[in-house]
């Protein structure tokens, strides 16, 4: 299994227990909230929609990574496409970092 696989296979499954958040409000809720641990935002997602979030994570110091297009963000986690997911949890965030091969 390829490393995008596995990303998108490790992205289920957070998604499954619960431990993501998607869709603009409740992404943007999350890093507000400093629930957010690692900002997953889409490669081919809008220039306006990608600074918005960059500058939110900036501001709130939430990790942030471009991968995976918004089709494979929202196939992953059993939705529509997506531009940004919120993972909340700190085991998930680090396991897709190390998978990602992105510094901490």
């Amino acid at each position: 299994m390829g490393t995008e696989a596995r990303i998108l296979n490790l992205l289920g499954l957070a998604a499954k227990a619960g431990r993501v958040a998607s869709g603009g409000f409740a992404v943007r809720q999350a890093i507000e909230k400093g629930q957010a641990k690692l900002l997953i935002i889409a490669k081919d997602g809008a220039a306006e929609t990608v600074a918005e979030f960059r500058r939110l994570a900036a501001k709130y110091v939430v990790k942030t990574v471009a991968i995976l297009t918004k089709e494979q963000l929202g196939k992953s986690l059993g939705k529509e496409q997506r531009a940004a997911v919120a993972v909340l949890d700190a085991g998930f965030s680090e396991a897709l970092v190390k998978l990602m091969g992105v510094e901490r």
